[in-house]
């Protein structure tokens, strides 16, 4: 497994512990906060500053437009978890958990298609 691979694995199985903490029992937003934060961290510091080495430039291309793609769902998701913790009712911070759910989703679909890039 090549170095890009194994980080972008790495970020996936993050991705995976955290939607699966959301659920039967929901983090309190202060850890939820926390934790996307440090998503955010890993992405920035071992994600982005992939290079191409070893891809051809087809590959490279697409990588980079997921890549692309992903940092602004991790925007979003902070966003998201921001109004998770302003929720007051119950049923709105399920709404929130819903979008976060499904934004984590996301992010690791997009994980799994660079991981298929690169077999």
């Amino acid at each position: 497994m090549s170095l890009n691979k194994q980080k972008y694995h790495s970020f996936a199985i993050l991705l995976k512990q955290l939607r699966s903490d959301l659920t039967p029992i929901p983090l309190n937003a202060l850890e939820l906060r926390q934790r996307t934060a440090s998503l955010q961290q890993f992405f920035q510091q071992q994600i982005v500053p992939l290079d191409d080495e070893g891809a051809d430039s087809q590959d490279w291309g697409r990588e980079q437009s997921y890549r692309t793609e992903m940092s602004k769902q991790l925007r979003l998701l902070e966003i998201d978890v921001m109004f998770f913790q302003g929720s007051r009712q119950a049923s709105t911070a399920q709404e929130r958990l819903d979008t976060i759910n499904h934004r984590l989703t996301t992010l690791i679909e997009y994980s799994k298609a660079i991981l298929q890039t690169e077999e």
